[in-house]
């Protein structure tokens, strides 16, 4: 079996999420789920399945004190699947308190530096990725939004940190790459840190939600803030994990490098429907192997679908697991029944995202603003 490797470039693999906390030190959302007064659909279906310290946000919340939910994306496409995952687990947070607010970092240079994208090429795709952000339901109240690349803050930080870190160090985390990628983790850091300096509140509790693959960001950011615990008074930031999303080809994850493992929220939905009828799923050989020994749901990539994003009520996400399980659902009924609740959730998601979009570029413009005026 190959090794599990947190690779937050896309080269990674994971197979078993439980050697995951004997491995990299993740803790069980078990250890704090008990705490958590109306837990999310991620947490109750355990996609989300494991953290680093969240309970200093739980005790935020009880206690109604500040804190943050940060996450970068990248603005190398429109959304897909995955990016979505981040994206209401950051909603999800900032419905918690309203003294949660959301710092959500367009993370323009880490695009250059993996993808190639130039920074101009990084501008128009965030307009739609804040709108589509806004339209899954963040408050842009309580939101601040800003571009790697032109964020003054971040960049200091990031010089400063890289003074206490060695190429041996970013080695032993991310393996050998390009000097551009270690740059682009380091940025990261400043990014993770950057709600807690003086004009932002000061030190305070950071949830950073992230797929699984992005644990060595969270590692080097936990790191850099003990090591800067003196002359920052950093919380060392908290995290959550979600699962990856297996692709719809059979591969181990959706990924925008590969188009025929997912979709995007910008895709037509009748072009997602087909993705969805010609995906791998956990069938058996023939329908009356199916019928006799039952499918495998928790090998499917069209169950997940289900469970992670489609099947809004938890009642409905079990009957379909257990009409799988007992061999009376057919994968080609579920496929089916799957390609229509896609295609009208992007019917109407994409009525909500264009609606959205002279607010996607006001939420940009003042948050640069407000970052400018915070600055001088």
């Amino acid at each position: 079996m190959e090794k599990d490797r947190l690779d937050p470039w896309g080269e990674g693999h994971i197979s078993n999420y439980e050697r995951l906390h004997q491995e990299f030190g993740i803790e069980r959302l078990d250890s704090v789920l008990p705490r958590i007064k109306e837990p999310s659909a991620h947490m109750r279906r355990k996609i989300d399945f494991g953290h680093r310290d969240l309970g200093r946000v739980v005790d935020a919340v009880d206690s109604d004190k500040p804190f943050a939910v940060m996450s970068g994306i990248k603005p190398s496409g429109d959304f897909h699947l995955g990016t979505k995952m981040t994206a209401d687990d950051m909603i999800y947070f900032q419905s918690l308190s309203k003294r949660a607010t959301v710092y959500y970092c367009i993370a323009d240079v880490e695009a250059y530096n993996d993808n190639g994208l130039t920074f101009a090429e990084s501008s128009k795709t965030a307009v739609r990725n804040v709108a589509d952000i806004l339209a899954l339901g963040l408050d842009p109240e309580r939101a601040v939004v800003y571009k790697q690349s032109e964020e003054i803050r971040v960049m200091r930080l990031s010089t400063i940190f890289s003074s206490s870190v060695t190429n041996n160090m970013l080695r032993a985390i991310y393996g050998e790459r390009q000097i551009g990628l270690y740059l682009s983790a380091l940025i990261q850091v400043g990014d993770i840190l950057m709600p807690q300096l003086p004009e932002f509140g000061g030190p305070k509790p950071v949830v950073v939600p992230v797929g699984a693959d992005q644990d060595p960001h969270i590692r080097l950011a936990r790191d850099i803030a003990a090591h800067y615990k003196e002359d920052y008074k950093f919380v060392p930031p908290s995290s959550i994990y979600h699962r990856l999303n297996r692709g719809l080809d059979g591969s181990p994850k959706m990924s925008k490098r590969n188009p025929g493992s997912s979709f995007s929220l910008e895709d037509a939905p009748a072009a997602a429907g087909k993705v969805v009828m010609s995906a791998f799923t956990g069938g058996r050989a023939s329908v009356e192997e199916q019928k006799k020994l039952g499918g495998e749901a928790e090998k499917c990539p069209v169950y997940d679908l289900y469970l992670f994003h489609f099947a809004l009520e938890d009642e409905y996400a079990k009957r379909v697991y257990d009409e799988c399980y007992d061999g009376t659902r057919m994968c080609g009924d579920c496929k089916k029944e799957l390609a229509t609740l896609v295609k009208k959730y992007l019917e109407e998601h994409r009525k909500k995202r264009d609606s959205m979009m002279k607010d996607a570029e006001e939420l940009l413009k003042s948050s640069k603003k407000r970052l400018a005026a915070l600055a001088s």
